[in-house]
Protein backbone atom coordinates (compact mmCIF):
# COMPACT_ATOMS: atom_id res chain seq x y z
CA UNK A 1 0.00 0.00 0.00
CA UNK A 2 1.41 3.73 -1.07
CA UNK A 3 1.97 5.85 2.14
CA UNK A 4 0.95 9.61 0.93
CA UNK A 5 2.98 11.53 4.03
CA UNK A 6 -0.30 14.23 5.58
CA UNK A 7 2.12 17.23 4.97
CA UNK A 8 2.15 16.52 0.77
CA UNK A 9 -1.40 16.32 0.43
CA UNK A 10 -1.94 19.64 2.67
CA UNK A 11 1.06 20.82 0.48
CA UNK A 12 -0.95 20.13 -2.40
CA UNK A 13 -4.44 21.01 -1.91
CA UNK A 14 -3.00 24.83 -1.02
CA UNK A 15 -1.32 24.84 -4.33
CA UNK A 16 -4.33 23.25 -6.13
CA UNK A 17 -6.58 25.60 -3.95
CA UNK A 18 -5.72 29.02 -5.83
CA UNK A 19 -5.54 27.91 -9.25
CA UNK A 20 -9.21 26.67 -8.58
CA UNK A 21 -10.27 29.94 -7.11
CA UNK A 22 -8.30 31.59 -10.18
CA UNK A 23 -10.70 29.15 -12.89
CA UNK A 24 -13.39 30.03 -11.07
CA UNK A 25 -13.23 33.52 -11.32
CA UNK A 26 -12.48 33.47 -15.15
CA UNK A 27 -15.82 31.55 -15.67
CA UNK A 28 -17.24 34.77 -14.05
CA UNK A 29 -15.75 36.90 -15.62
CA UNK A 30 -17.07 36.43 -19.15
CA UNK A 31 -20.93 36.81 -17.46
CA UNK A 32 -19.54 39.62 -15.35
CA UNK A 33 -18.31 42.05 -18.92
CA UNK A 34 -22.36 41.63 -20.19
CA UNK A 35 -23.91 43.32 -16.90
CA UNK A 36 -24.66 47.03 -17.03
CA UNK A 37 -23.79 47.59 -13.34
CA UNK A 38 -21.75 45.58 -10.43
CA UNK A 39 -24.18 46.63 -7.63
CA UNK A 40 -27.51 48.13 -6.76
CA UNK A 41 -28.17 50.68 -4.14
CA UNK A 42 -31.48 52.21 -3.97
CA UNK A 43 -30.59 54.15 -0.71
CA UNK A 44 -33.17 55.73 1.29
CA UNK A 45 -36.81 54.92 0.73
CA UNK A 46 -39.96 56.12 2.03
CA UNK A 47 -42.37 53.06 3.21
CA UNK A 48 -44.76 52.01 0.60
CA UNK A 49 -43.00 53.66 -2.07
CA UNK A 50 -42.66 51.47 -5.34
CA UNK A 51 -39.12 51.15 -5.66
CA UNK A 52 -38.33 49.38 -9.10
CA UNK A 53 -34.57 49.04 -11.66
CA UNK A 54 -33.78 47.27 -14.55
CA UNK A 55 -30.54 45.84 -14.74
CA UNK A 56 -28.95 45.72 -18.16
CA UNK A 57 -27.35 41.98 -19.55
CA UNK A 58 -26.32 42.78 -23.03
CA UNK A 59 -24.70 39.57 -25.30
CA UNK A 60 -21.39 41.02 -26.28
CA UNK A 61 -20.28 37.44 -27.67
CA UNK A 62 -20.52 35.43 -31.35
CA UNK A 63 -22.47 32.37 -29.14
CA UNK A 64 -25.92 32.30 -28.19
CA UNK A 65 -25.99 33.05 -24.22
CA UNK A 66 -29.01 31.49 -22.35
CA UNK A 67 -30.05 32.81 -18.78
CA UNK A 68 -31.32 29.49 -16.82
CA UNK A 69 -32.50 31.05 -13.58
CA UNK A 70 -32.67 34.20 -11.73
CA UNK A 71 -32.88 34.25 -7.79
CA UNK A 72 -32.56 36.37 -4.45
CA UNK A 73 -31.18 35.60 -1.57
CA UNK A 74 -34.18 37.68 0.38
CA UNK A 75 -37.44 37.80 0.50
CA UNK A 76 -37.36 41.55 0.70
CA UNK A 77 -35.84 41.54 -3.32
CA UNK A 78 -37.82 39.61 -6.59
CA UNK A 79 -36.15 40.08 -9.92
CA UNK A 80 -37.08 38.25 -12.95
CA UNK A 81 -35.57 38.50 -16.70
CA UNK A 82 -37.90 39.99 -19.27
CA UNK A 83 -35.99 37.09 -21.74
CA UNK A 84 -33.79 34.05 -21.74
CA UNK A 85 -32.33 34.30 -25.00
CA UNK A 86 -29.61 36.25 -26.34
CA UNK A 87 -27.73 36.34 -29.41
CA UNK A 88 -25.13 37.94 -30.54
CA UNK A 89 -25.86 41.77 -28.84
CA UNK A 90 -28.98 41.69 -27.86
CA UNK A 91 -30.18 42.57 -24.50
CA UNK A 92 -32.19 41.38 -22.11
CA UNK A 93 -33.39 43.45 -18.42
CA UNK A 94 -33.71 41.86 -14.97
CA UNK A 95 -36.63 43.80 -13.62
CA UNK A 96 -35.83 43.96 -9.80
CA UNK A 97 -38.64 45.19 -7.57
CA UNK A 98 -38.30 46.09 -4.11
CA UNK A 99 -40.70 45.42 -1.03
CA UNK A 100 -40.83 48.43 0.82
CA UNK A 101 -44.55 47.62 2.24
CA UNK A 102 -43.63 44.70 4.44
CA UNK A 103 -39.68 45.24 5.26
CA UNK A 104 -38.87 48.58 6.90
CA UNK A 105 -35.01 49.97 7.67
CA UNK A 106 -32.39 48.58 5.65
CA UNK A 107 -31.94 45.54 3.80
CA UNK A 108 -29.79 44.19 1.86
CA UNK A 109 -30.04 41.03 -0.64
CA UNK A 110 -28.02 39.88 -3.95
CA UNK A 111 -29.70 38.82 -7.59
CA UNK A 112 -28.12 35.82 -8.52
CA UNK A 113 -28.03 35.40 -12.29
CA UNK A 114 -27.54 31.81 -13.59
CA UNK A 115 -26.01 31.01 -16.94
CA UNK A 116 -25.96 27.76 -18.66
CA UNK A 117 -25.01 29.02 -22.39
CA UNK A 118 -22.28 29.11 -23.87
CA UNK A 119 -20.96 27.61 -20.44
CA UNK A 120 -21.98 27.60 -16.90
CA UNK A 121 -21.84 30.98 -14.85
CA UNK A 122 -23.10 32.92 -11.66
CA UNK A 123 -23.34 36.27 -11.40
CA UNK A 124 -24.29 38.14 -7.95
CA UNK A 125 -25.24 41.85 -7.99
CA UNK A 126 -25.70 42.99 -4.36
CA UNK A 127 -28.53 44.71 -4.04
CA UNK A 128 -29.14 47.33 -0.71
CA UNK A 129 -32.29 49.43 0.56
CA UNK A 130 -33.30 51.47 3.64
CA UNK A 131 -36.82 52.06 4.14
CA UNK A 132 -37.40 55.09 6.42
CA UNK A 133 -40.43 54.59 8.21
CA UNK A 134 -41.17 57.82 9.04
CA UNK A 135 -42.41 58.77 5.26
CA UNK A 136 -45.19 56.94 3.80
CA UNK A 137 -46.21 57.03 0.21
CA UNK A 138 -50.36 55.98 -1.19
CA UNK A 139 -50.17 54.97 -3.81
CA UNK A 140 -46.20 53.81 -3.68
CA UNK A 141 -46.04 55.74 -7.08
CA UNK A 142 -47.42 58.16 -9.79
CA UNK A 143 -48.78 55.76 -11.82
CA UNK A 144 -50.01 57.54 -15.84
CA UNK A 145 -51.02 54.10 -16.84
CA UNK A 146 -51.83 53.94 -20.48
CA UNK A 147 -51.65 57.22 -21.97
CA UNK A 148 -52.92 58.43 -25.35
CA UNK A 149 -50.39 59.89 -27.53
CA UNK A 150 -51.21 63.92 -27.41
CA UNK A 151 -53.31 63.55 -24.49
CA UNK A 152 -51.12 63.89 -20.80
CA UNK A 153 -52.35 63.43 -17.61
CA UNK A 154 -52.57 64.46 -14.32
CA UNK A 155 -52.33 62.27 -11.00
CA UNK A 156 -51.95 62.88 -7.16
CA UNK A 157 -50.69 61.01 -4.76
CA UNK A 158 -50.44 61.32 -0.54
CA UNK A 159 -47.15 61.97 1.11
CA UNK A 160 -47.99 61.44 5.13
CA UNK A 161 -44.97 62.33 7.44
CA UNK A 162 -44.89 61.66 11.72
CA UNK A 163 -41.41 63.15 13.58
CA UNK A 164 -40.48 66.17 13.83
CA UNK A 165 -42.82 68.91 14.04
CA UNK A 166 -41.06 71.13 11.57
CA UNK A 167 -40.21 68.99 8.94
CA UNK A 168 -41.21 69.89 5.37
CA UNK A 169 -40.60 69.62 2.14
CA UNK A 170 -39.11 72.51 0.42
CA UNK A 171 -38.48 71.59 -3.48
CA UNK A 172 -39.32 69.40 -6.01
CA UNK A 173 -36.96 68.02 -8.69
CA UNK A 174 -38.02 66.35 -11.92
CA UNK A 175 -35.84 64.08 -14.15
CA UNK A 176 -37.24 65.20 -16.94
CA UNK A 177 -39.16 68.71 -18.46
CA UNK A 178 -41.88 66.66 -19.35
CA UNK A 179 -43.05 66.57 -15.64
CA UNK A 180 -44.37 69.21 -13.97
CA UNK A 181 -44.31 68.79 -10.11
CA UNK A 182 -45.43 70.43 -6.92
CA UNK A 183 -46.42 69.55 -2.69
CA UNK A 184 -49.25 70.98 -1.53
CA UNK A 185 -49.19 71.17 2.47
CA UNK A 186 -53.03 69.75 3.41
CA UNK A 187 -52.91 69.17 6.71
CA UNK A 188 -50.42 69.69 9.82
CA UNK A 189 -50.38 68.44 13.59
CA UNK A 190 -47.86 67.82 16.63
CA UNK A 191 -45.25 65.68 14.53
CA UNK A 192 -47.20 65.20 12.00
CA UNK A 193 -47.17 66.16 8.01
CA UNK A 194 -49.64 65.50 5.16
CA UNK A 195 -48.99 66.51 1.89
CA UNK A 196 -50.63 66.49 -1.73
CA UNK A 197 -48.11 65.70 -4.67
CA UNK A 198 -49.51 66.98 -8.01
CA UNK A 199 -47.95 64.91 -11.30
CA UNK A 200 -48.56 66.78 -14.65
CA UNK A 201 -47.37 64.72 -17.81
CA UNK A 202 -46.75 66.68 -20.89
CA UNK A 203 -48.62 66.58 -23.83
CA UNK A 204 -45.71 66.34 -25.76
CA UNK A 205 -44.39 63.07 -24.53
CA UNK A 206 -43.52 60.33 -26.55
CA UNK A 207 -44.24 57.01 -27.63
CA UNK A 208 -43.37 54.57 -25.31
CA UNK A 209 -42.65 53.31 -21.76
CA UNK A 210 -42.63 56.23 -19.28
CA UNK A 211 -40.00 55.78 -16.19
CA UNK A 212 -39.34 58.91 -14.24
CA UNK A 213 -37.72 60.16 -10.91
CA UNK A 214 -39.22 63.12 -8.30
CA UNK A 215 -37.31 63.93 -6.14
CA UNK A 216 -38.84 65.90 -2.82
CA UNK A 217 -36.06 67.73 -1.52
CA UNK A 218 -37.18 67.90 2.93
CA UNK A 219 -35.44 70.04 5.67
CA UNK A 220 -34.13 66.82 7.06
CA UNK A 221 -30.20 67.23 7.47
CA UNK A 222 -29.42 63.65 7.46
CA UNK A 223 -31.66 62.23 4.75
CA UNK A 224 -33.11 65.74 2.70
CA UNK A 225 -34.54 63.39 -0.55
CA UNK A 226 -37.18 61.14 -0.82
CA UNK A 227 -37.61 59.56 -4.80
CA UNK A 228 -40.73 59.13 -6.28
CA UNK A 229 -41.31 56.50 -8.89
CA UNK A 230 -42.95 58.67 -12.21
CA UNK A 231 -44.01 55.71 -14.57
CA UNK A 232 -46.57 54.62 -17.21
CA UNK A 233 -46.82 54.24 -21.07
CA UNK A 234 -47.59 56.49 -23.92
CA UNK A 235 -49.61 54.70 -26.92
CA UNK A 236 -50.45 55.44 -30.27
CA UNK A 237 -53.85 56.71 -31.15
CA UNK A 238 -53.62 54.04 -33.64
CA UNK A 239 -52.02 50.88 -33.83
CA UNK A 240 -50.70 48.02 -36.72
CA UNK A 241 -50.71 44.58 -36.49
CA UNK A 242 -48.73 42.70 -36.97
CA UNK A 243 -45.65 44.82 -36.66
CA UNK A 244 -43.23 44.33 -37.98
CA UNK A 245 -45.35 42.34 -40.84
CA UNK A 246 -43.63 39.31 -41.22
CA UNK A 247 -42.92 38.34 -44.75
CA UNK A 248 -40.94 34.87 -43.71
CA UNK A 249 -38.82 33.08 -46.68
CA UNK A 250 -39.87 33.85 -49.76
CA UNK A 251 -37.95 33.03 -53.47
CA UNK A 252 -37.56 35.64 -55.95
CA UNK A 253 -40.86 36.70 -57.92
CA UNK A 254 -42.52 34.77 -54.99
CA UNK A 255 -46.19 36.03 -54.42
CA UNK A 256 -47.65 36.37 -51.54
CA UNK A 257 -51.15 37.81 -49.90
CA UNK A 258 -50.40 39.61 -46.37
CA UNK A 259 -53.24 41.51 -43.97
CA UNK A 260 -52.91 44.06 -42.38
CA UNK A 261 -54.75 45.76 -39.72
CA UNK A 262 -54.89 49.17 -38.23
CA UNK A 263 -57.19 49.53 -35.15
CA UNK A 264 -58.07 53.23 -33.81
CA UNK A 265 -59.96 54.34 -30.78
CA UNK A 266 -61.83 56.98 -33.27
CA UNK A 267 -63.40 56.41 -36.67
CA UNK A 268 -60.70 57.44 -39.41
CA UNK A 269 -59.66 57.22 -42.97
CA UNK A 270 -56.47 56.23 -45.03
CA UNK A 271 -55.54 58.77 -48.08
CA UNK A 272 -52.20 56.76 -48.72
CA UNK A 273 -50.03 54.22 -47.81
CA UNK A 274 -46.57 55.07 -49.72
CA UNK A 275 -43.59 53.04 -49.34
CA UNK A 276 -40.04 54.02 -48.81
CA UNK A 277 -37.92 51.73 -51.49
CA UNK A 278 -38.30 52.02 -54.98
CA UNK A 279 -38.97 47.93 -55.72
CA UNK A 280 -42.45 48.49 -56.38
CA UNK A 281 -43.27 44.99 -54.41
CA UNK A 282 -46.00 46.04 -52.72
CA UNK A 283 -49.43 46.57 -53.53
CA UNK A 284 -52.56 47.08 -50.81
CA UNK A 285 -56.21 48.14 -51.68
CA UNK A 286 -56.76 51.07 -49.96
CA UNK A 287 -60.68 51.46 -48.12
CA UNK A 288 -62.50 54.42 -49.25
CA UNK A 289 -64.88 54.40 -45.93
CA UNK A 290 -63.80 55.69 -42.46
CA UNK A 291 -63.77 53.19 -39.67
CA UNK A 292 -62.15 52.30 -36.08
CA UNK A 293 -60.93 49.41 -37.70
CA UNK A 294 -59.12 48.48 -40.90
CA UNK A 295 -58.12 45.26 -42.75
CA UNK A 296 -56.12 45.52 -45.84
CA UNK A 297 -55.52 43.28 -48.13
CA UNK A 298 -51.72 43.61 -48.98
CA UNK A 299 -49.85 41.73 -51.85
CA UNK A 300 -45.78 41.61 -51.53
CA UNK A 301 -43.70 40.09 -54.90
CA UNK A 302 -40.54 39.24 -53.67
CA UNK A 303 -37.89 41.36 -55.61
CA UNK A 304 -34.60 40.00 -57.04
CA UNK A 305 -32.43 41.48 -53.74
CA UNK A 306 -31.35 37.76 -51.88
CA UNK A 307 -30.82 38.78 -48.73
CA UNK A 308 -32.23 39.56 -45.80
CA UNK A 309 -35.51 42.40 -46.97
CA UNK A 310 -36.97 45.21 -44.84
CA UNK A 311 -39.22 47.68 -45.99
CA UNK A 312 -40.94 50.82 -44.60
CA UNK A 313 -44.59 52.16 -45.07
CA UNK A 314 -45.76 55.49 -43.89
CA UNK A 315 -49.67 55.78 -43.83
CA UNK A 316 -51.09 59.14 -44.00
CA UNK A 317 -54.54 59.90 -42.33
CA UNK A 318 -56.51 62.95 -42.99
CA UNK A 319 -55.98 64.83 -39.97
CA UNK A 320 -53.62 63.61 -38.22
CA UNK A 321 -50.40 65.62 -38.17
CA UNK A 322 -47.85 62.51 -37.89
CA UNK A 323 -48.43 59.54 -40.12
CA UNK A 324 -48.98 56.44 -38.73
CA UNK A 325 -45.14 54.00 -40.29
CA UNK A 326 -44.72 50.34 -39.80
CA UNK A 327 -41.95 47.72 -41.16
CA UNK A 328 -42.35 44.79 -43.26
CA UNK A 329 -39.29 41.84 -42.62
CA UNK A 330 -38.00 38.89 -44.12
CA UNK A 331 -35.44 37.25 -46.52
CA UNK A 332 -35.08 36.54 -49.74
CA UNK A 333 -33.86 33.43 -51.71
CA UNK A 334 -32.68 32.51 -54.83
CA UNK A 335 -34.65 31.91 -57.66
Amino acid sequence: MLYVPRLLIFSLCLTLLPALASAQQIDRDWAEKMFSIEKLDFGYVAKGADTKARIEIKNIYNEDVHISNVRTTCGCTAAEPDRNLLKTYEVAYVNVDMDTRRFSHEKTSNIIVTFDRPRYAEVRIPVRMYVRTDVVLSPGSVNFGDVEIGEGGERTIDIQYAGRDSWSIVDVKTSSDLIKAEVVEKRRSTGRANYDLVVQLSDTAELGPIRERISLMTDDAKNPVVPVLVQGTVEPDITVTPSPLPLGRMRVGQRKMLNVVLRGKDSFEIESIECESEDEAFSVRIPSRSSTVHVLPMTVVAPDKPGKYTEEFTVTIPGRPEPVRFTAAGEIIGS
